[in-house]
């Protein structure tokens, strides 16, 4: 430990590390982003912080919004809440948030599947802006949703990374897509959607 401290080196802490570059919360399921090297994580940091990066996701949310697309530009924050800190809607102090969106099916006024495109990538972001913005909680999302997120009974949150598109540190632009997890896809079947979630009707 001595000899560690001793050669200890501060800028090596500044260097890019592999790893991780694109994280989902722990309860969203889809495509990750990992970096097999430091110099390729800075790159791909840099296409994601100068937001040339796509992600897609696909969500299956409780009712209709009112627009069958759009753009959603609210700010959020991490605040205390009775529960332990959630993310929430602050237009005094909050970061800017944006989100496009679009119904691929609608059943009714009881479910939807929306497919999101967040342009930025704040905690929680799609949660609340679905639940906040659309008055459409994604099912399975009791944290923003409440009771309303389980219409059919308690069920896994239905909010999945579906792809990402964006250059490699090669130049090659690459798009990646997952399909969607059991407990998704067992929904679908029962709800008559896309079994195979390939090509969801238009």
């Amino acid at each position: 430990l001595q000899n560690a401290l001793l050669n200890y080196d501060p800028e090596l802490d500044t260097l890019p590390r592999s790893g991780i570059v694109h994280r989902l919360d722990k309860d969203t399921s889809g495509v990750l982003l990992i970096a097999k090297t430091g110099k390729a994580a800075q790159a791909l940091g840099k296409e994601f912080a100068n937001k040339n990066v796509e992600k897609t996701y696909w969500a299956l949310v409780v009712g209709l919004p009112e627009l069958s697309e759009g753009r959603i530009d609210m700010p959020l924050a991490k605040l205390a809440d009775v529960d332990g800190e959630k993310v929430q809607v602050d237009y005094d102090e909050g970061q800017r948030a944006v989100t496009y969106y679009r119904v691929v099916e609608a059943l009714g006024n009881k479910l939807s599947w929306l497919e999101l495109l967040p342009s930025t990538g704040r905690t929680h972001q799609l949660r609340v802006h679905c639940t906040e913005a659309l008055k459409t909680p994604i099912v399975g999302d009791g944290k923003y949703g409440g009771a309303g997120a389980f219409p059919f009974g308690r069920v896994p949150m239905h909010l999945h990374a579906r792809g990402l598109s964006f250059t490699a540190p090669s130049g090659k632009k690459v798009s990646v897509t997952a399909p969607l997890p059991l407990h998704m896809m067992k929904t679908w079947k029962e709800l008559g959607l896309e079994q195979d979630a390939s090509s969801p009707r238009k």
